[in-house]
């Protein structure tokens, strides 16, 4: 079959999208995700999202997440950026605020009049058993209103925040993200078995209180340009260890984007609300 897509980007997280709704995709297997991912024989991308009909009265639409490998994950912050631009750059809705199924929840997300898409990420999960994560004993360290944990990473040890945004990331705070480890630490890290679901690795330099740099080693695609969830996850750890007051500017190396959490509402979590650019980068056809 000849398969329509759509090629994005979100501050460099590149995604290939494909509209569900009006082509039969449901023959399509992991391997053919992994086929198309493929920077040398496929169009070549760090995930691959999936827009359908939404299931629910709730919702206008839902979307599917794949990872390079071709694994399907819960949760893409750059890329329900694009998720907008598309929906309605095709004409699936006049809408601009738009409600979407997600593997555990239903996001907003609203378009702009300067072009950005600001993106409900829904409350941080702190609660080990729904990150995944499995303290196993290990060293702790008390930092403002939340926990450091030591994890053994081959000869030594890294202190992380386990936090998830809908999906797993341990954030790592370090002197330079230039000079953070990431190639050697972030397999380890993702692999690691305190995280039974596998696990995206962020690496996070402090600015002053309001500006971060951060790179990430995502499970399934390797070090990404940016990466939405890890600069939340990034903002949540921060904010709660005192280092960081809401908002936050983020500078990945794709690009800049803005994080907003108050920490608490009513006495719960508050939702984080992520503001950054999507663009359209071409359209095409493959042969599946």
């Amino acid at each position: 079959m000849q398969l329509q897509f759509t090629k994005m980007q979100g501050t460099g997280n590149d995604f290939i999208v494909i509209d569900a709704i009006h082509q039969d995709i449901s023959h399509l297997t992991q391997a053919h995700w992994r086929a198309l991912a493929d920077r040398k024989f496929g169009v070549g991308a760090d995930q691959i999202l999936i827009v359908d009909k939404a299931t629910t009265g709730d919702a206008d639409f839902k979307y599917r997440i794949f990872n390079h490998d071709g694994t399907e994950v819960e949760q893409c912050g750059n890329g329900s950026r694009c998720f907008v631009r598309f929906v309605r750059e095709k004409g699936l809705t006049q809408k601009k605020e738009i409600r979407v199924e997600v593997a555990h929840t239903i996001l907003t997300l609203t378009e702009l009049d300067d072009g950005r898409v600001k993106v409900n990420m829904g409350s941080p999960i702190l609660e080990h058993h729904l990150i995944p994560f499995k303290a196993n004993g290990f060293s702790t360290r008390n930092i403002g209103q939340t926990q450091e944990y030591a994890l053994p990473v081959s000869d030594h040890q890294i202190w992380v925040t386990p936090v998830s945004m809908g999906n797993p990331h341990a954030v790592q705070f370090v002197p330079s993200v230039d000079l953070a480890p990431l190639s050697s630490q972030g397999p380890l890290i993702e692999h690691h078995l305190a995280f039974p679901q596998y696990v995206n690795a962020g690496f996070v330099e402090i600015v002053n209180r309001q500006i971060i740099k951060i790179r990430v080693f995502e499970r399934g695609a390797g070090e990404t340009l940016s990466c939405g969830t890890g600069a939340c996850a990034a903002v949540v750890a921060g904010i709660l260890q005192n280092r960081l007051d809401s908002p936050v500017l983020v500078k990945t190396r794709g690009g800049d984007l803005e994080i907003e959490w108050g920490v608490e509402l009513h006495g719960t979590l508050a939702m984080v609300m992520m503001t950054g650019p999507a663009a359209t980068v071409f359209e095409g056809k493959m042969e599946v």
